[in-house]
């Protein structure tokens, strides 16, 4: 049924929208912009095809499913930026079932992110 389909846009429920928002858009870079909805505020963003949204309501850690970020190399650099800024890396940079690597890290509600190089590229720029 959703053969041919991609991921669009992942929405993550969060308990502070600022807080939030500076997470995605100055410790990682991204290019979100807050919003003003119908709803409320409200945040979004577009990295590469995928539309990252964030939604001000109380969240539970562990619903929402992990996001891979994938990168074409220097992992360890992103690694140690990641933890320079004092973010809560769960899992260092480990091999990954495929030969690549991968390291996985939390947002400030606890989901699960995670960062994914393939096999073979180089683990610093």
């Amino acid at each position: 049924m959703l053969t041919g389909c991609k991921v669009g846009a992942i929405v993550f429920f969060v308990t502070d929208l600022g807080r939030s928002l500076a997470f995605y858009r100055d410790t990682l870079g991204l290019p979100m912009q807050s919003l003003d909805g119908h709803d409320g505020p409200w945040a979004m963003g577009e990295v590469g095809e995928l539309t990252l949204v964030l939604i001000p309501r109380p969240a539970r850690a562990g619903d929402t499913p992990v996001v891979v970020f994938s990168l074409d190399g220097g992992i360890d650099d992103y690694a140690d930026a990641l933890a320079a800024r004092g973010v809560e890396i769960v899992v260092p940079v480990s091999e990954a079932p495929d030969g690549g690597l991968s390291l996985d890290f939390v947002d400030p509600d606890r989901n699960a992110l995670s960062l994914y190089q393939p096999a073979g590229a180089a683990r610093r720029k």
